[in-house]
């Protein structure tokens, strides 16, 4: 089983954030959004869809975030750090739970989905990294310590102009551990996100 998901604040597609060249091609993007659709839709129509990955690339794990918005607002954020299940699963299961598992908004509602554009950041698994060597853009953050854990995606230091040591404070504000606590013995990993939308396909 996957592992529990993280919520996220999310913020607006960012080309700075993708992969080059992107692993994805528009043909699958295109597949993986209609997927999240369906996910959502199915659920609140309380009927199953199938989940077995139609191409032996869609059953490669990543972990994957979907991000919900609603008339340009956030309306929902959930992911998989770890690549702990095949993608195609990932999108399909984030995008159920943005929807209704978020609570920090209520359940989507049957008129909502109809309107709502979607968002999906697929991951590279999350390798270990020096501080000096994250780049602002490039690189999502994941810092560990104590049993807290803090996730930044890479569009979220530029939508706020952060230089490299406030990505890093604000990562470790996310887990809620000191602000220094990445120059005092947590684990910093780095991961990069393939990110696109309705928008973009």
């Amino acid at each position: 089983m996957p592992m529990s998901p993280l919520q996220h604040n999310s913020s607006p597609v960012l080309a700075s954030s993708e992969v080059s060249p992107p692993e994805f091609s528009p043909e699958e993007r295109t597949l993986l959004l209609r997927l999240a659709h369906n996910s959502i839709s199915s659920a609140l129509q309380r009927r199953e869809i199938s989940l077995d990955p139609p191409t032996p690339h869609f059953a490669e794990p990543r972990g994957a975030f979907t991000s919900l918005y609603l008339g340009g607002e956030l309306r929902g954020c959930v992911g998989y750090v770890l690549p702990t299940c095949p993608v195609y699963r990932a999108v399909a299961e984030t995008a159920r739970a943005a929807a209704f598992d978020d609570n920090r908004f209520p359940p989507v509602t049957p008129d909502e989905a109809l309107r709502l554009e979607i968002e999906l950041s697929i991951l590279s698994p999350p390798r270990p990294i020096r501080p000096e060597e994250v780049e602002v853009g490039r690189h999502g953050l994941l810092i560990t310590q104590h049993g807290r854990r803090g996730l930044l995606l890479p569009q979220v230091p530029i939508e706020h102009k952060w230089d490299r040591t406030t990505f890093l404070e604000q990562t470790c504000r996310k887990a809620g551990l000191p602000l220094d606590a990445w120059q005092k013995g947590a684990t910093i990993e780095a991961f990069v996100a393939e990110v696109f939308s309705d928008k973009t396909v």
